[in-house]
């Protein structure tokens, strides 16, 4: 009998934290802004020149942007694109290359797909190198 009721009291444990972690996600995913709005992106190429692109747009993702505008191509993936080429440049899995991401210099934990764009954000897509 205790172990059964010690089994109950575990699964109560566990619903209660499984709703507390969702209510969590929900409070803390980014939000999306519908409507119009404009926004910058800079891409930083491997030999460090910059080129500046601004964008009038609806769309609630960046990637969305990205991909109508052909400013980028990649490979879609179980978390979104993954960008292998922007503004022309390819990045070469020989020298371990990839476009990273950020946000008014802050990197982003999201794909171009799952990143919400908002009026007057501006992002960067920076030519790394090494893993």
């Amino acid at each position: 009998m205790k172990k059964k009721r010690g089994l109950i009291a575990a699964a109560a444990v566990l619903i209660v934290l499984c709703i507390g972690a969702g209510f969590l996600y929900q409070k803390s995913k980014p939000s999306v802004s519908e409507g119009a709005k404009q926004i910058k992106v800079t891409v930083v190429h491997g030999d460090e020149t910059e080129n500046v692109f601004e964008y009038d747009t609806d769309a609630e993702y960046l990637g969305e942007v990205l991909k109508s505008e052909k400013l980028v191509d990649g490979e879609d993936g179980e978390f979104g694109m993954f960008i292998t080429t922007a503004d022309g440049e390819q990045a070469d899995d020989s020298k371990q290359q990839w476009w990273c991401i950020t946000k008014a210099g802050e990197q982003v934990n999201t794909s171009a797909d799952q990143t919400p764009v908002a009026d007057g954000d501006e992002f960067e897509l920076t030519l790394k190198e090494g893993y």
